[in-house]
């Protein structure tokens, strides 16, 4: 999304961490990126980073994108300070990272509106909002812009080609908290009653061997497959041809991946959790279910699976979802609200 603002003129400069054997600088989509620090230890360089070398640009604001750990740019920062908030983590945060790294977040979580609630935010989604309000943000101050999708690289086959197999799809990262063992514990449901279904699960990550082990202790070895990493060209042939997408996480931003698919015209099932309630509209582009509840889940993949005019159905609505949110819109808005921050600035 900043790229297309630096397409349209702007400057942009992205600040962020880096890893072994990665080029310092870089210039990227049109931005200027300084890598600094790494995963863990990014907090620690960018205000003396900032300082040293990018101070001097003059840039007229400063974004902060709240990932994991803040760096409290309004207590430092000689320029207008805009919070942009994907998700904050809460007690979901022990779901996944051990218990100092999961208590270090959650705290440092805490004292969040002390530092940022006067200052202009954009959320992705309106849970992630409602988040920061519950916290003590103000509504008055933040702004909702849901992230985008790139409808022209992302589309339905243009043959409406779909596998031969009932085949139902997860793709993303294989993390504890995604609870991809909801998903493959509802297909064990729908094999118990009948229902012809198969599940792939394209993606990378720690909570793979657990999953994998999971599959076999319900002997799901033939209807169950982890393809691992997946390209971008792979991603998309799997969005097009699967029958249904499936994400079943306690809590997102948005759900960039249920976006994805309804781009491709592919319904998706979810738990009714934020963020993705909010990237999946029920009975429109797909269908919402308690989060937990495998026995729900199983229905509502039944029903999709076995009522072709469903899912169809579904498929179009979620391509319309998708046209009305690209990239180059959140771009749009983006911009006006940026533009709105600096107005207000010169007053």
């Amino acid at each position: 999304m900043f790229g297309r603002l630096a397409a349209r003129g702007h400057q942009v400069s992205l600040l962020v961490s880096g890893w072994p054997g990665a080029a310092a600088r870089a210039v990227i989509d049109g931005m200027d990126v300084h890598r600094v620090g790494g995963r863990h230890t990014f907090p620690l360089f960018v205000r003396r980073y900032y300082r040293r070398e990018l101070l001097r640009q003059g840039h007229d604001l400063l974004i902060e994108d709240l990932n994991k750990v803040p760096v409290f740019a309004p207590v430092w920062a000689q320029a207008p300070v805009v919070l942009l908030v994907h998700h904050l983590f809460g007690s979901t945060a022990f779901q996944e990272a051990s218990l100092p790294f999961a208590a270090a977040t959650w705290l440092l979580e805490r004292p969040l509106p002390l530092f940022y609630r006067r200052l202009p935010v954009e959320a992705v989604s309106e849970s992630t909002a409602q988040d920061l309000v519950r916290r003590g943000f103000r509504r008055d101050r933040i702004r909702v812009i849901p992230n985008g999708v790139d409808v022209e690289a992302l589309t339905p086959d243009p043959e409406g080609r779909r596998f031969d197999e009932p085949t139902l799809l997860y793709l993303g990262r294989l993390k504890r908290y995604k609870r991809v063992d909801l998903i493959i514990r509802a297909v064990a449901r729908l094999r118990d009653r009948g229902t012809r279904a198969r599940l792939l699960i394209a993606g990378r990550g720690d909570a793979a061997p657990a999953l994998e082990a999971l599959r076999d202790e319900l002997n799901l070895q033939e209807r169950v497959e982890f393809l691992g990493f997946v390209d971008e060209s792979e991603k998309i042939e799997l969005f097009r041809k699967s029958w249904v997408h499936v994400l079943t996480s306690p809590k997102e931003g948005w759900g960039i991946s249920n976006l994805e698919a309804a781009a491709c015209g592919t319904p998706t099932v979810a738990s009714d959790a934020p963020g993705l309630r909010d990237s999946v509209v029920d009975g429109e582009t797909g269908f919402l279910v308690p989060h937990g509840d495998v026995e729900a889940l199983a229905d509502r993949l039944a029903s999709l699976l076995q009522d072709r005019e469903l899912r169809e159905r579904l498929a179009a609505g979620a391509r319309r979802f998708a046209l009305r949110h690209t990239w180059d819109r959140t771009a749009d808005e983006t911009e006006h609200h940026l533009g709105s921050v600096l107005e207000a600035q010169s007053h």
